[in-house]
């Protein structure tokens, strides 16, 4: 007889382990399974391993900038074989608290890969072989996978993905990275940092291609810094392999050399085709298609997460694990506003916004005032050498209220989740006081710009 459960989760990623957590804190009896390791994409293959790189990367370049904060350390330089066991340590680390945290809210995990047969019904097959199982409500997040291009397919070895842009065993001498997206941009960050000869190409106008054009201006400049080219507007056509190396060529007749090339054009969802025939699934091709409350087309089952392709962010994916796990036990939830899903990148500097910038702003012909203050001009940001950037707050001219934040200097994805507190906010900004000296005064001060009353921003000409 078939083992039944309320609820049964497929995938084991950021939206996958926090739906089974949340309906198992609700009472519900819970079964996940994850074909592959636990934590999904995020986890394994990239929010927390790039991070770890970058980490390193990072505290090597504030060393080498030790004499500027009156320190002598001599010679510094990367150890690409500590760095890679460090951040395998750490996703090891984090692994091993994922599954402990599924098996302390007592849910039936199973290493196998599922497909669901019909409503209700789930197939599992591992190692031990095949069975059966049943629940009342299915939520699928079987996340995402690199988009691979036809005319220059990934080979694993030269023509990468972001998977074993993690792992490579060597630092490469040079790599070319197509696509100035979040993976290009913090890969890039890494590699050069570690001595790579990096190069950007991006088909559109310009890096970081959702942001606004004050935010690429100033990422090409400090990305010149540290010595990463960038080249936006360049469409790539081919990629040619020989003895190792590769030969990009551009649509402009250019030709760039470089022992590896990434391929960072984003992810795509992924739904196994058996699971979205059985089930009929609506689909937006790889995509699967829900409501507000993370429904499907289908009684019954859920999606969330990359499967979905709505933000293919972790903390968007638990953002509608929350919504889809309420709803599979039985309440009447809905999805609130995506533009209040932060969005951050890792790079040197960080990049994070929140809301909606002044690009969709002015698309929606909404009428408003931009408040912005420099990290040069704050005093712990130029007491830590960290003096690069800008904070940019949106005002609703008709209402006063703000619409969104863009930040650009170090530790900004830090300070997002203060800026997600602005939107829609119409506090009085005086009462609002902030620590001194701390970095998040530049959030302050452009704030307080937005409304043309800063202390320390001189007026406007």
């Amino acid at each position: 007889m078939a083992e039944k459960f309320d609820v049964f989760v497929i995938g084991g990623g950021p939206g996958g382990y926090a739906a089974a957590i949340r309906c198992a804190q609700k009472g519900a009896s819970v079964a996940l399974a994850e074909k592959d390791v636990m934590g999904g994409t995020c986890l394994n293959r990239g929010c927390i391993p790039s991070k770890a790189l970058l980490g390193s990367a990072h505290f090597l370049t504030q060393a080498k900038h030790a004499p500027l904060m009156g320190i002598d350390i001599g010679e510094v330089k990367p150890n690409w074989a500590k760095m890679q066991a460090r951040k395998n340590a750490i996703v090891t680390g984090f692994n091993k608290g994922v599954t402990g945290l599924l098996q302390a809210n007592k849910i039936k995990i199973f290493e196998a890969n599922a497909v669901v047969t019909a409503p209700g019904k789930i197939k599992l097959t591992s190692k031990d072989g095949e069975n059966e199982v049943e629940a009342k409500n299915i939520i699928i997040a079987t996340g995402s996978v690199p988009v691979n291009i036809p005319v220059f397919p990934f080979d694993g070895e030269t023509i990468i993905s972001s998977t074993e842009a993690l792992s490579l065993a060597q630092i490469p001498e040079s790599m070319v990275i197509i696509g100035g997206g979040v993976i290009g941009c913090e890969m890039a960050c890494v590699y050069s940092c570690v001595g790579t000869k990096v190069t950007i190409v991006e088909a559109l106008p310009q890096i970081l291609p959702n942001e606004d054009q004050w935010v690429a201006k100033i990422m090409t400049k400090e990305f010149k810094k540290i010595g990463i080219e960038t080249m936006p507007a360049k469409k790539v056509t081919a990629v040619n392999v020989s003895s190792g190396k590769a030969t990009v060529a551009l649509e402009s007749g250019e030709e760039l050399q470089a022992e590896k090339v990434l391929v960072a054009v984003g992810r795509k969802a992924f739904c196994d085709n058996e699971t979205v025939d059985n089930l009929g699934l609506k689909m937006n091709r790889s995509v699967i298609e829900v409501n507000e409350k993370m429904e499907t087309n289908v009684p019954g089952i859920y999606a969330i997460g990359d499967a979905v392709g709505t933000t293919y962010l972790a903390h968007g994916a638990f953002s509608e694990a929350e919504i889809a796990a309420e709803n599979a036990c039985g309440g009447d939830e809905k999805m609130g506003d995506y533009d209040l899903i932060p969005k951050a990148v890792y790079s040197f500097p960080e990049v994070a916004s929140v809301g909606r910038n002044e690009k969709k702003c002015a698309e929606l012909g909404i009428e408003v005032e931009v408040g912005s203050a420099m990290f040069k001009s704050n005093g712990r940001s130029v007491a830590h050498n960290e003096s690069t950037g800008e904070i940019r707050v949106i005002r609703n001219k008709a209402n006063n209220e703000i619409l969104g934040v863009t930040m650009v200097g170090a530790t900004v994805t830090e300070m997002i989740a203060t800026a997600r507190a602005l939107i829609g906010s119409k506090e009085k900004i005086t009462d609002v006081c902030f620590a001194h000296p701390t970095v998040s005064e530049v959030l302050k001060e452009a704030w307080e710009d937005a409304f043309g009353i800063s202390l320390h921003v001189p007026p406007r000409k």
